[in-house]
């Protein structure tokens, strides 16, 4: 019964699409993320991501991995060969990390997604020396993997919310982190992104269902 609340399985082809997806939202967004972070950052987290993402567009139109894992990964190691500044390593721990703990299995279904992304996540956790309230992408993700467990739409509303909720915070990793009192009042650019992909996966999967 489990696996049925949890969904049909997840195959590489679904995740292909939700990163190409994930390229479109990116190219739609990136002034809007740039401008976030030209308030508390270098002003280049659209345009980083931009480049880093139609990079991981154009691989997997040129090859096609035979699983979750390997598609993540790939991505992911795409990311940091291709994205400047903190967010390629970033993003792209997320996803390889996501992909190991996928394995070599051929499908997962959402459960099996969250357990996944939560090591993910950990990972980008201790690489970033981040938490959340940090006013980091972590903001976004660690609400946003809790709520998976529950359903595709609930995590990408924890994500949107985790976002926000950074506007008042102080920030204390990252670029922002100089800024002290200053980075106050502005919502954070790396969890507005990484909402913005978690709202990119709730998408793929309602359209795939």
């Amino acid at each position: 019964m489990a696996e049925q609340q949890s969904g049909p399985d997840l195959d590489a082809a679904f995740f292909i699409r939700w990163l190409i997806a994930c390229a479109a939202a990116v190219e739609r967004d990136a002034a809007h993320l740039t401008d976030l972070d030209a308030a508390i950052g270098d002003a280049d987290h659209g345009s980083n991501l931009q480049r880093g993402f139609r990079a991981v567009a154009e691989v997997l139109t040129k090859e096609v991995p035979a699983t979750p894992g390997a598609v993540l990964t790939l991505a992911g190691r795409q990311l940091i060969s291709t994205v400047g500044g903190a967010s390629g390593p970033l993003y792209g721990t997320l996803l390889r990390r996501t992909g190991k703990a996928l394995g070599d299995a051929a499908g997962t279904d959402r459960a099996g997604l969250a357990d996944a992304l939560g090591a993910g996540v950990a990972a980008v956790a201790q690489l970033g020396g981040a938490k959340a309230g940090d006013k980091t992408m972590l903001d976004a993700l660690e609400p946003a993997v809790e709520a998976l467990s529950t359903g595709y739409a609930e995590a990408a509303r924890a994500a949107s919310e985790g976002a926000e909720a950074t506007t008042p915070l102080q920030a204390r990793k990252g670029r922002a982190s100089y800024l002290g009192e200053r980075s106050v009042g502005h919502q954070d650019p790396g969890a507005t992104s990484a909402a913005l992909l978690v709202t990119t996966l709730a998408e793929t999967a309602e359209a795939g269902a």
